[in-house]
């Protein structure tokens, strides 16, 4: 007889999804490895009993107990802008040097991210979800029940480890550095809710301000697409600012060549600052003052303990924190200093 719908069944198989869902074990199969060969009934049933019975396959059984090649499943949301080749570059850079293989799954514009979650971890011996905090809690437990798991950023997680950079004290040390330059209708550009990363970078932005009255972000997502909007509002006066605090660097390049060509100063009209330190930041013209974050260390770190975990480590999860770095240009309102950006270090805990 099939368990109760809703009942939880860790120890749930092939063979019991199959029959809550009423097919075949082939059936079952077809689904988690080539779904646009099912019927869409079909399928839906089985998907149903798959996320009832949490089930995830057996196929990425431990690599170094069965003397296969390791691999890493990756989720990142997307890869257009640098931010996302930095960090793959860093993960990469360690599995190619220690002769295991990388499996990317891209979870924007997906119907079902859990389903394919699922089936990535039939695939893999251990998977690293950038965003992991999206994850239902249900689907993440699923998937630590077969293979090791770690977050990438900043999750509100405690029991699941993770690596992210450090936020709210650079936030905090570069809008300083703009209300030092005099600057008081500070604007600050990005989605709080987009992110634990950039909701934090708010905060910090906020606690600049020592309780004076601060404007309401602007929201934006983190694409260059959306730079001449944001310049758009403020060349209509739709919003009235002396300095915009972009939360990533691709939308304040972008926001900072509109504003420039339609003929505002940058700095002297309005300061503009990002955050990541993308290698155009320091070759256009003023140079973009921004944070930087060792983005492909971060990688870098993820893939080398996940594959601690692969082999057996333990230990109670951890929450890595790597140092970020205010770098002080001109977009702010800082002269040239010589050929070198200013650097100042905030204070930070690993």
């Amino acid at each position: 007889m099939a368990p109760e719908p809703g009942t939880r069944s860790p120890r749930a198989t092939v063979y019991t999804v199959a029959e809550r869902a009423g097919v075949s074990v082939a059936t079952v199969s077809r689904v988690l490895q080539e779904p646009h060969r099912v019927k869409e009934a079909t399928r839906a049933r089985v998907l149903v009993a798959i996320d009832e019975l949490d089930y995830v396959p057996h196929g990425a059984a431990r690599s170094l107990a069965y003397h296969r090649h390791e691999a890493h499943g990756l989720v990142l949301p997307e890869l257009s802008g640098p931010y996302y080749s930095e960090l793959l570059m860093g993960y990469e850079s360690v599995a190619a040097a220690a002769g295991y293989s990388v499996v990317l799954l891209l979870s924007e514009g997906k119907d079902d991210v859990g389903a394919a979650l699922r089936r990535l971890a039939g695939k893999v011996d251990g998977i690293v979800i950038m965003g992991a905090a999206d994850v239902p809690e249900r689907t993440l437990t699923a998937l630590r029940a077969r293979v090791p798991v770690l977050g990438l950023t900043r999750n509100d997680r405690a029991d699941l480890e993770s690596f992210a950079t450090e936020n709210r004290s650079s936030a905090e040390e570069l809008t300083r550095h703009l209300l030092d330059h005099g600057r008081r209708r500070l604007v600050f550009v990005g989605s709080p809710d987009l992110a634990i990363d950039v909701r934090e970078r708010y905060e910090g932005f906020v606690a600049a301000h020592d309780g004076r009255p601060v404007a309401p972000p602007l929201p934006a997502d983190l694409r260059e697409t959306e730079g001449g909007r944001v310049a758009d509002l403020v060349l209509s006066g739709e919003v009235e600012a002396d300095a915009l605090m972009c939360a990533n660097d691709e939308l304040a390049l972008a926001v900072m060549d509109r504003l420039v060509d339609r003929g505002l100063d940058v700095p002297s009209d309005i300061a503009v600052v990002g955050w990541d330190d993308v290698m155009t930041a320091r070759y256009v013209r003023p140079g973009l003052t921004t944070v930087a974050q060792p983005v492909r260390d971060l990688g870098a770190r993820a893939a080398a303990r996940m594959h601690d975990l692969i082999v057996g480590s333990t230990g109670d999860p951890d929450q890595h924190t790597l140092p970020t770095t205010v770098v002080i240009r001109q977009s702010c309102g800082c002269p040239p200093a010589g050929t070198e950006a200013q650097h100042t270090a905030a204070d930070t805990k690993e």
